[in-house]
């Protein structure tokens, strides 16, 4: 039983979404999962089991940023025995290239965190996704007619409000599609563990036109990125 997840061993499943938003996870298990059952409630912090199309799924809230989201990966790997973690959550466009609620799946992931300074004594650590779970979503999202899909860049930054915002210019001219607060770090932490991760984003603001959703349609209206998501986790594990 891990220090702040606290389930007991066997309740959670191999393949786990990791929503920010604990009320997200909430509404995943509810929606999309048949049979699901709390495990955790710790700090406020959700997390479910049931299945999906037969196959076993966990769903598991992991806060906002980097740090807390470690927390969370870090005892759902080396507790839990987790081998895949895909991450459904929100993002920043910064291109005009992208709408609100275009979902992004993010290739690989830049940021201002010192968290990969640190770990390798100031060397830039490219984190990437994994190539399996990154195809499989993608094949999955182009299947669809209902949404738009880009594969790309993100930035993992740790300011949600950040002072400088100029500072992003130069990552969007190199390609950088949007900006949200986690991708960097859980693909690192995947690295680490040799476990599977990918990070599918659904746009909820555009920082270039202004134009945002609310937080209750953050909560609970992106089912496209949810399904993907799903689809893509077990076909990648059938192809293992």
């Amino acid at each position: 039983m891990s220090t702040h997840i606290g389930a007991a061993p066997g309740q959670i499943a191999p393949t786990v979404l990791l929503p920010g938003d604990p009320m997200r996870a909430k509404w995943i298990a509810e929606t999309f999962l048949d049979d699901a059952t709390c495990y955790t409630e710790v700090r406020g912090m959700y997390g479910y089991t049931g299945s999906w199309q037969g196959r076993p799924v966990s769903v598991q809230g992991s806060g906002m940023g980097q740090p807390s989201m470690a927390i969370y990966v870090n005892e759902l790997f080396r507790e839990y025995d987790v081998e895949q973690i895909v991450r459904v959550g929100s993002c920043g466009a910064l291109t005009e290239k992208l709408a609100v609620r275009d979902v992004v799946i993010a290739s690989g992931a830049c940021t201002d965190s010192a968290m990969n300074r640190l770990r390798f004594h100031g060397l830039d650590y490219a984190a990437v996704a994994d190539f399996g779970l990154l195809r499989s979503a993608y094949d999955a999202a182009v299947a669809r007619e209902d949404v738009t899909t880009h594969v790309g860049l993100v930035f993992s930054g740790d300011s949600f409000y950040s002072p400088r915002v100029e500072l992003v210019k130069p990552l969007v001219d190199h390609g950088v599609l949007a900006v949200e607060m986690e991708a960097c770090g859980l693909y690192t932490l995947a690295a680490s563990y040799g476990r599977k991760a990918l990070a599918i984003c659904t746009v909820s603001d555009h920082v270039v036109t202004g134009e945002e959703t609310t937080a209750a349609e953050r909560e609970q209206t992106f089912g496209a990125m949810v399904e993907i998501a799903l689809t893509a986790a077990f076909a990648s594990e059938d192809q293992a």
